[in-house]
């Protein structure tokens, strides 16, 4: 349950406020949970939790979610501390009367075929001032090797704002977020190569927008996806979905630009697939928390279209989410370049990856922490994991099952499970 607090002190306070002597007028009522705690004030808060999500509801003025109460009456629901009831408290139906009419009006919406007919003339002319801005964009990187890279210490960060800039002007803000982001380049000694390349790859992308018409349809897809077109939610849940058990293998919260942005990573038990749910909130709203590390869901995923697709949505659940053990299946540190060179192929500008690695060691080479195979094969860990010593300290020698990020510069650790079976966030 503490798994999913917000923060570490969401979690200490929770168990503060998880004793049955707190608490009153709860109850538990198939996937409804609720109860008043008391506060500060003369009247109790009223708390209560949709366990089918999970979703939550509080009457107190925190802006965590889910507060330190939900947290709290969820603690002492599973310590059973909250009895059965034939029927649920006034405030608590009506908060879940307002859940179901909202899920009846989207399901209705989904079902309803869409009357309005795409801007043509819009569309077209954001094809226009995308394709002119990519050609203006192809001059500036043939001027770029032309001259040389030697002054881009110097005028690089001027340069690529200013055309960042104008790639939004001209409706490509996929590439202006890849030159927002060049900066890192300098810090490899070989900066110039490394330069070299990121070029490459945008030069890339400019003549597969330009030749698009050439591309097999996943292909072309990837390429607008990747200059910036968005594919609308509408779009993807009408593609066919994939059923499976997924496990949340991994969760990551991550601020820029005064917006929250939640990644969370899901893999098949059957299908072995990978999959990756963005959610996104301005500060202070709540992220979508009805994915929880460690628990795993009977759901209908639906990919966005792509040459190799991870970005998903769930579709459709079957019952509620379900304590999960150890993935059992994945692939060895041996396999893990074949598949990121099969990857690359179908996605040559993917620059991260969700692996679940089996029987891997943890181990020191040449200076670099590392994955160790049976083979002793290693995959060098990137650089932000420092010292992995939890993850020393988890496997304590033995072969481990490791959730990681792959990026071109290393294995990110994102989880493990202990000899229990119990998720650890690396």
């Amino acid at each position: 349950m503490l798994a999913l607090a917000p923060d570490a002190a969401s979690q200490k306070a929770a168990g503060g406020v998880s004793a049955p002597r707190k608490w009153s007028a709860t109850g538990v009522l198939g996937s409804a949970l609720w109860g008043e705690c008391a506060g500060s004030g003369s009247k109790p808060y009223q708390a209560c939790v949709d366990l089918s999500e999970p979703a939550y509801r509080c009457s107190c003025p925190s802006r965590k979610f889910p507060c330190k109460h939900a947290l709290g009456l969820l603690l002492l629901w599973s310590a059973d501390g909250v009895p059965p009831a034939a029927e649920m408290a006034p405030w608590a139906a009506e908060w879940f009367a307002q859940r179901a009419a909202r899920a009846e009006k989207a399901a209705e919406k989904k079902a309803e075929p869409s009357a309005a007919k795409p801007d043509e003339g819009r569309a077209r002319q954001r094809e226009e001032r995308v394709t002119a801005g990519l050609a203006e964009l192809e001059r500036w990187l043939s001027d770029q090797v032309a001259s040389g890279l030697s002054d881009a210490r110097q005028t690089g960060l001027a340069e690529w704002s200013d055309l960042a800039k104008r790639l939004v002007d001209a409706q490509a803000p996929g590439l202006a977020g890849t030159f927002s982001g060049l900066t890192r380049v300098f810090r490899d000694e070989n900066w110039p190569g490394r330069l070299l390349g990121e070029y490459a790859m945008v030069h890339l992308l400019a003549v597969a927008h330009r030749r698009a018409a050439e591309l097999p349809g996943d292909l072309r897809e990837t390429v607008r996806q990747r200059v910036g077109y968005q594919v609308a939610k509408e779009t993807v849940l009408a593609l066919p979905p994939i059923r499976d058990e997924w496990q949340v293998i991994a969760l990551r919260d991550e601020e820029r630009d005064r917006l929250l942005s939640r990644r969370v990573w899901l893999h098949g038990r059957a299908t072995g697939r990978v999959a990756l749910v963005l959610s996104f909130a301005p500060p202070g709203q709540p992220l979508d928390a009805s994915l929880v590390l460690g628990t795993r869901v009977d759901a209908d995923v639906s990919y966005y279209p792509g040459a190799a697709p991870l970005r998903a949505l769930i579709a459709d659940r079957y019952g509620a989410a379900v304590p999960a053990r150890a993935p059992a299946s994945g692939v060895t540190v041996e396999g893990v370049p074949r598949v990121i060179a099969d990857v690359l192929t179908r996605d040559p500008w993917t620059e991260s990856w969700p692996l679940m690695i089996t029987g891997a060691r943890v181990g020191r080479d040449g200076g670099e922490w590392r994955l160790l195979g049976d083979s002793g094969q290693g995959l060098r860990l990137h650089p932000s994991a420092g010292d992995p010593w939890k993850l020393v300290a988890v496997s304590g020698g033995r072969p481990v099952t490791v959730a990681v990020e792959w990026t071109p510069d290393g294995l990110r650790p994102l989880t493990t499970w202990d000899e229990n079976d119990e998720v650890v966030v690396l």
